[in-house]
């Protein structure tokens, strides 16, 4: 892992579930963290984060909710979807519309999810990665798409 450490905003409405992400993950990784989505999307704004993770059930906004307001302006962070709840509709609609990367069960296992936030950063990496491979491809191509209206020309 590189020497900057992973950005994890971690969405929930129980302030004690906040209190306990932070003190868990807080030296291995940048949390930021909101009591509920509204306040999420202004962080969002503020800062870049790599993995997204959020409570299902809440009030105003549901987990599903949020991910899918995200998805719009945000495509890029790695989400993951907790739900204290067997509530497979949810898990469904957060796979089909909020595109998450994974599901994980309320209350979390603290090495279950540490391993789950690395394996969505690696995930992220490739992303980002292949994302710049195309830019860089598409740069290529217009170039190449130049030299061969050039040499038509000439």
């Amino acid at each position: 892992m590189s020497a900057e450490k992973i950005s994890v905003l971690y969405v929930d409405d129980e302030e004690n579930n906040l209190f306990s992400f932070k003190a868990t993950f807080r030296i291995k990784y940048n949390v930021h963290t909101a009591i509920s989505g509204d306040q999420a999307l202004k962080i969002l704004q503020a800062k870049p984060v790599q993995i997204i993770i959020t409570d299902q059930r809440m009030p105003e906004m549901t987990g599903v909710e949020f991910l899918e307001k995200v998805l719009e302006i945000y495509p890029d962070p790695m989400r993951i979807l907790l739900t204290g709840y067997a509530d497979m509709g949810a898990v469904v609609d957060a796979v089909n519309k909020g595109k998450i990367f994974h599901y994980l069960a309320k209350p979390w296992n603290e090495e279950e999810l540490d391993i789950t936030i690395n394996r969505a950063y690696q995930k992220y990496l490739e992303k980002v990665e292949l994302k710049d491979m195309n830019e860089k491809l598409e740069v290529s191509n217009d170039q190449l798409e130049f030299m061969l209206r050039q040499k038509l020309l000439s």
